[in-house]
């Protein structure tokens, strides 16, 4: 995938499309994103959009563009584990908002791929703030439990923002799966075995499904869709807060040993920690739901990851009903307050590498796509940030990101307008009020 080639003089005036070039960031306080900590006098090769190399006995090739970190924080770039980002500009406003399509006759066939917008603000914002991958997931609103096919997508300055289409399935259990399945959660239940059974009857007779019309639970499209879940190609991510629900979902697991079951928000899975990490189900937890804000979350608690890392579930960070459309940047403070909990008496927290790690490498690999992004092992793709100082404290910023080995502008619309404004002239501006 080709990208926009940026030069630090050019950052305003970029247009031409150009390859990657083989880049060797050296002299940098080197994370690789794995759990580790850092290391000092560190080199990272990328080549071709992907790591070729990174360590402290790296040297860089001949030929290739040499960016001196100068001892500063270098890093894979955030791999945020949940997000609507590029599919919702104004949550209100629907002309803006593709995250749901309440009226649709379908729901597990959507694909938010064709409507992620690589010109929407807040993937700038994000870029800015060293996010470079996302996952992008569909929301439900149209009477099922299933919301549809997300992707991962870069947060790259090009029009190509999609890496992968149809990287998963989501839905709903929990209070917002009862009310989207007629009411209650037994109601919820039915119909995910339901829809289960009928994936398994259209892959032995696809032909069954064409004639049952636009009012049947699951139509062809969205049998079709659900085909690589029930064979265990393609995860289910499946937002569920409360222990019992996460139990019931892991009693489904037995039934259908294939699923790919990945659990979202998990406020309470603490408390059954034990059978999630024997069950082999990776986590895209909140890190900071720490209050009862609904009877599915009444045990939350702020140590939630820690306690579920401990007892060996792969946890990740994700952002689901925190202004997920917008605020992937706020992972890096999620992470960073896991690194306090862990001196504070009583508290469960994360070492610094491994709460680096629950926004790079470990969402990725609950996704089942470690090989491919979240660390700086060779072959991932070349998703690298520069730091001004340790990313996981808030006064720090990203000075430079690389997305696929391209680097990328550290400018915005909000830094462009904070330009402009910072010290207004006659002439240049809209003539002022006068008073």
């Amino acid at each position: 995938m080709n990208k926009l080639l940026l030069s630090a003089s050019a950052m305003l005036a970029f247009a031409a499309p150009a390859a990657a070039q083989t880049v060797a960031i050296t002299n940098a306080r080197l994370v690789i994103g794995d759990g580790s900590g850092p290391a000092e006098g560190g080199t990272v090769v990328i080549r071709d959009g992907r790591v070729v190399a990174a360590g402290t006995g790296v040297v860089a090739p001949a030929g290739a563009r040499v960016v001196d970190a100068g001892g500063r924080w270098v890093t894979p770039g955030i791999f945020a584990g949940f997000t609507r980002m590029g599919i919702v500009e104004v949550d209100a406003v629907s002309g803006t908002n593709d995250s749901s399509a309440g009226s649709s006759p379908f729901n597990a066939a959507l694909d938010v791929a064709p409507a992620v917008n690589p010109k929407s603000s807040p993937l700038a914002i994000n870029r800015l703030e060293g996010v470079t991958r996302a996952v992008v997931a569909p929301d439900n609103s149209n009477g099922s439990i299933f919301a549809g096919q997300g992707a991962i997508i870069d947060l790259g300055v090009d029009m190509d923002p999609v890496t992968r289409p149809r990287a998963f399935q989501f839905m709903e259990y929990g209070e917002a799966g009862a009310r989207a399945a007629g009411g209650s959660r037994p109601a919820a239940y039915a119909m995910l075995k339901n829809v289960l059974f009928e994936v398994r009857d259209y892959i032995r007779s696809p032909a069954s499904f064409a004639d049952r019309g636009k009012d049947a639970l699951l139509t062809r499209a969205d049998a079709e869709a659900l085909v690589p879940v029930v064979q265990g190609r393609v995860p289910l991510l499946v937002h569920a807060e409360r222990g019992s629900d996460i139990l019931t979902l892991l009693m489904l697991k037995k039934e259908v040993p294939g699923l790919r079951l990945v659990l979202v928000g998990a406020a309470e899975g603490w408390t059954v920690a034990r059978e999630i990490a024997a069950a082999g189900v990776p986590v895209i937890a909140s890190a900071l739901a720490d209050l009862p804000e609904s009877f599915e979350q009444l045990a939350a608690t702020q140590s939630n990851i820690g306690r579920m890392k401990a007892a060996g579930v792969l946890v990740g960070i994700g952002t689901i009903n925190q202004d997920e459309a917008r605020q992937a940047r706020w992972e890096k403070q999620y992470a960073g307050n896991l690194v306090a909990l862990s001196k504070m008496p009583g508290a469960s927290g994360l070492s610094w590498g491994e709460a680096f790690a629950t926004i790079t490498s470990r969402p990725a690999e609950a996704l089942g796509m470690g090989g491919e992004f979240g660390s700086l092992r060779a072959g991932r793709h070349g998703d690298v940030v520069i730091w001004d100082g340790d990313p996981l404290e808030i006064g720090s910023s990203a000075v430079n990101v690389f997305i696929d080995g391209v680097e990328q502008p550290m400018t915005s619309r909000q830094t462009r307008l904070r330009d402009r404004y910072w010290d207004p002239r006659e002439g240049t501006l809209p003539k002022a009020y006068q008073h």
